[in-house]
């Protein structure tokens, strides 16, 4: 086999697979501007007869999907801020700064990785309930705020900062918050970007959570309105579609524009841990 007919199978073979990814995704949003009904017919139309706007107008103006897109706007954004400052602060700490018990306790942080979430929900929802945070938005940003992924993926990288640099900055006489925020945290950026991507996708997506903690219907998020309003609307296919890609075109738009900060975190991250 020549080496240009093997680059002309592998690029097929990439193609196909990139097309198979995306086919569900490009009929859900074609499925989204269908007339009702339309997409119920068998064999389903790849396409609409005739594309309208009725669905989202429907989404909006009767489901009031605006409100849960606002929630979890600020429930995501919220915890990828809180949960980025705090998981930096404690890699960063594990990384570089000495105090007593430091490998130990990071050695049980990264054992306790082996326990699913599902575990903790339980308990957290308990405290949360003393604290009297259930039903608010407090409570259900609490999760994201600090995870064990993210301080390990913080402190992998930040091993790599010179300790000559954080030295010199010590003789010079800065404090250690002015050396994290003005020279620990440039040098973290990429991964700093894609710890946010992380936190900001796992808020955003997450389903089982937000339905145990917010039972105000006015506190709900996407996932757990289009939960219930595929219940309300069983056969409306077309609205149900329309409110797929409300949901999934915000994280999207995210991801593409930092793809580049994404990837070079991960793979400077992977090269200097």
């Amino acid at each position: 086999m020549t080496p240009r007919l093997a680059k002309a199978i592998i690029n097929g073979l990439l193609i196909a697979l990139g097309v198979i990814a995306v086919a569900p995704l490009l009929w859900m949003l074609s499925v989204s501007f269908m007339q009702a009904g339309e997409a119920s017919q068998f064999p389903p139309p790849l396409l609409p007869a005739s594309a309208t706007l009725h669905n989202y107008h429907e989404l909006f103006a009767r489901a009031g999907m605006g409100r849960y897109l606002l929630n979890s706007f600020l429930i995501a954004t919220l915890a990828t801020l809180i949960g980025v400052l705090l998981n930096t602060m404690a890699g960063y700490a594990f990384a570089k700064l000495r105090f007593a018990g430091r490998e130990r306790i990071f050695r049980v942080l990264l054992a306790a990785l082996v326990i699913p979430a599902q575990v903790t929900m339980m308990p957290l929802f308990l405290m949360l309930k003393q604290l009297g945070l259930v039903n608010s938005y407090a409570g259900a940003i609490v999760p994201g705020m600090a995870t064990v992924f993210g301080i390990f993926l913080v402190r992998q990288y930040a091993r790599s900062i010179p300790d000559e640099l954080l030295e010199a900055a010590r003789i010079d006489g800065a404090g250690e918050v002015r050396i994290f925020f003005q020279i620990v945290l440039p040098v973290l950026k990429p991964i700093l970007v894609t710890l946010a991507i992380f936190v900001f996708l796992a808020s955003w997506n997450d389903f089982m959570w937000p339905l145990i903690v917010l039972s105000d219907k006015d506190l709900q998020t996407l996932p757990v309105a289009l939960a219930t309003l595929s219940r309300e609307h069983v056969q409306d296919n077309e609205m149900m579609m329309a409110g797929s890609v409300v949901t999934v075109l915000p994280v999207l738009v995210l991801f593409l524009a930092l793809q580049r900060y994404y990837l070079q975190g991960l793979l400077v991250g992977s090269v200097k841990g």
